[in-house]
């Protein structure tokens, strides 16, 4: 399916639909080292490692999540997705498994 015809100079504006999240992965979404110093692809990890990322926009129907917070995920849920050549994640609501925030509600005592 083509992309929309935009000119180089002017951004469109994203917007999320439905319950779907627009996140950018942190940088141990992809590959990252062992305790030794050995580099893992991300190919390679095997593991059911959960990863964090931030929000950067969120559909009308979200209702814990906004832009801003970061959520953790696990790697092989979501789509890829390239906007103005930067890499971002597109996820479900339901996938995420928690939420970082700072907003002053439904703390639970831990902070990162």
């Amino acid at each position: 399916m083509p992309q929309p015809d935009i000119a180089d100079d002017t951004k469109a504006s994203i917007r999320m639909t439905a319950d779907r999240l627009l996140v950018a992965p942190s940088v141990e979404a992809g590959e990252r080292k062992s305790r030794s110093g050995i580099l893992i692809p991300a190919t390679a990890n095997v593991d059911r490692r959960l990863v964090w990322a931030d929000v950067v926009a969120a559909g009308p129907t979200v209702r814990t999540i906004e832009a801003g917070d970061q959520v953790l995920f696990s790697p092989d849920t979501g789509f890829e997705v390239e906007i103005h050549g930067d890499e971002y994640l597109i996820l479900r609501e339901r996938d995420v498994h928690a939420i970082a925030s700072t907003r002053g509600e439904g703390n639970t005592g831990l902070y990162l």
